[in-house]
């Protein structure tokens, strides 16, 4: 992630908090804000796993559907508003696999988790997730 985050920098990204490996052993990253990120670059681009929030700015509603819809990945979303209506609708018209209004992406075993586009295919946890793990067979006899 930290090579992402470098990247991004270089091409006009701006630090607000973290984005420097902690020192020490391992592999240990601290929670990380990166501002006026767009796309070409890789913290947009690409999925980004790690504490790391990414702030993409738009003049509006209506674009920035419009930039997070274009995105090749559709893992999960969050929206943050104080309107839980307005949020709902565009949580709805998002192109990932789960969106929240109000609250991070996480798992719940009783909902489908998974996304869409380059995220992933189908589902695990919650009733759909078990029929992905199934096979449904059919025998007639006439």
């Amino acid at each position: 992630m930290h090579v992402q985050v470098e990247a991004s920098i270089r091409l006009g990204a701006v630090p607000v908090l973290g984005c420097v490996p902690l020192d020490g052993p391992g592999f240990f990253y601290p929670p990380s804000i990166l501002d006026r990120v767009w796309p070409g670059m890789p913290a947009h681009d690409e999925e980004m796993f790690g504490p790391a929030a990414v702030i993409v700015r738009a003049k509006d509603a209506a674009e920035a559907l419009a930039l997070a819809n274009q995105h090749r990945y559709g893992l999960g979303a969050s929206v943050w508003t104080r309107d839980l209506e307005r949020g709902e609708c565009f949580a709805r018209g998002l192109e990932c696999g789960l969106a929240f209004v109000n609250g991070v992406v996480r798992s719940d075993p009783r909902c489908p988790f998974g996304g869409v586009k380059a995220s992933g295919y189908g589902r695990e946890l919650g009733g759909f997730g078990l029929r992905e793990f199934v096979n449904v067979k059919t025998v007639w006899v006439g």
